[in-house]
């Protein structure tokens, strides 16, 4: 079992040194839209590199939980608004990622929060979610949020959560709920939405980008 982590874990700083400037959506079993928002995350990227300097591939990959392509990806967006199932494969693999220094943002599109959590119970059964509180780096590490995650679709009013699972002091899972940003990174004939707004949710996923790969 050691002799197969540190392969792993070797496969993994390897991809992430060579491709360390691209970003994937982690495509789940249940039957959720793991594909929704499809033209959030290119959008993302594309105002990163504009506004933050980084050099994200616009080409955004989709990848399975169980795939050993995982590997490749530093930061994997995942959203939806319905059922997650993980798999045994799919929670060895994904907590292995994690472990690993990779990093999951998972941004509740409207109805996915119920099944996620029971999920995420199985993937770290001793690290609760936890809520990030409004001075933590990551809503601040580019723009300024000192109310913590911001509201960018209203649904039934309930304020606007950035959920954290921790291991080792590292911010390995950050769920955001009640508050739509994929919604916001799409474009703007989508929603519809006024610049400010859409602005407000790209400076916020820009927060998430600079800090995964910046600390």
């Amino acid at each position: 079992m050691i002799r197969v982590i540190s392969t792993t874990l070797l496969l993994m700083l390897t991809a992430f040194t060579l491709q360390a400037q691209q970003v994937a959506v982690l495509k789940y079993g249940g039957g959720g839209d793991w594909y929704g928002n499809p033209t959030a995350l290119p959008n993302l990227v594309a105002y990163c590199n504009q506004n933050i300097g980084t050099t994200i591939d616009k080409k955004v990959a989709t990848v399975e939980v169980s795939s050993i392509d995982i590997f490749q990806y530093p930061f994997l967006h995942m959203t939806g608004h319905g059922n997650v199932v993980f798999s045994d494969a799919d929670i060895k693999n994904l907590r292995t990622y994690l472990l690993s220094g990779g990093f999951l943002h998972i941004d509740d599109n409207y109805g996915m929060e119920p099944y996620l959590k029971k999920e995420l119970v199985k993937l770290f059964p001793d690290n609760a979610l936890i809520e990030i509180p409004a001075n933590h780096p990551i809503f601040n590490i580019y723009a300024s949020f000192p109310k913590g995650l911001p509201k960018i679709h209203e649904h039934d009013g309930s304020r606007p959560q950035a959920l954290g699972i921790f291991h080792e002091g590292r911010l390995v899972l950050l769920f955001t709920f009640e508050s739509d940003l994929g919604d916001g990174w799409e474009s703007p004939e989508v929603h519809n939405d006024p610049p400010e707004v859409r602005k407000k949710a790209l400076d916020m996923g820009a927060n998430i980008i600079k800090y995964v790969f910046s600390t």
